[in-house]
C-alpha cells in the first residue's frame, strides 16, 4: 500500500544549506520509488490557519519510505534541512480506492 512522508515545515531559513538539500534530496528518492505530490505551493486556505509548507512524497510502500529515512544518502542530507526548518515528519500509509469514510469505524 501507498506510503506517504509527510512534511510540515514553518520558519524556514532560505540560505546555502536548504539549497544544498533541495539540490541532493531528488537522488535520495529514487532508489526507493519516491515521488513528490506536494511541494509547497499556493495554498487556497479553507477553514483554520496552516502556517507554514506542506510536503508530500508518496513510496510504493512502507518498507520502501522507511528505507529512504534511514539511507545513509538521505542521512547525509538531513542536517542541512534540521539546522535551518521547524516542523513535523511523519510516514503514514494510504487507502485502498474503494476505501469509504464509515471504514475507520470497524
Amino acid at each position: 500500500m501507498t506510503c506517504y512522508a509527510i512534511g510540515h515545515l514553518r520558519e524556514i531559513k532560505m540560505g546555502p544549506d536548504i539549497v544544498a538539500y533541495l539540490e541532493g534530496i531528488d537522488a535520495t528518492l529514487a532508489p526507493f520509488d519516491g515521488r513528490f505530490i506536494i511541494h509547497g505551493g499556493q495554498k487556497h486556505q479553507l477553514e483554520g490557519a496552516f502556517q507554514g509548507d506542506l510536503i508530500v512524497i508518496a513510496f510504493p510502500d512502507r518498507v520502501r519510505a522507511e528505507a529512504w529515512y534511514a539511507s545513509p544518502a538521505y542521512r547525509t542530507i538531513l542536517p542541512l534541512r534540521l539546522n535551518k526548518a521547524v516542523g513535523e515528519v511523519f510516514l503514514i500509509e494510504g487507502v485502498d480506492a474503494d476505501h469509504k469514510a464509515t471504514d475507520v469505524l470497524s
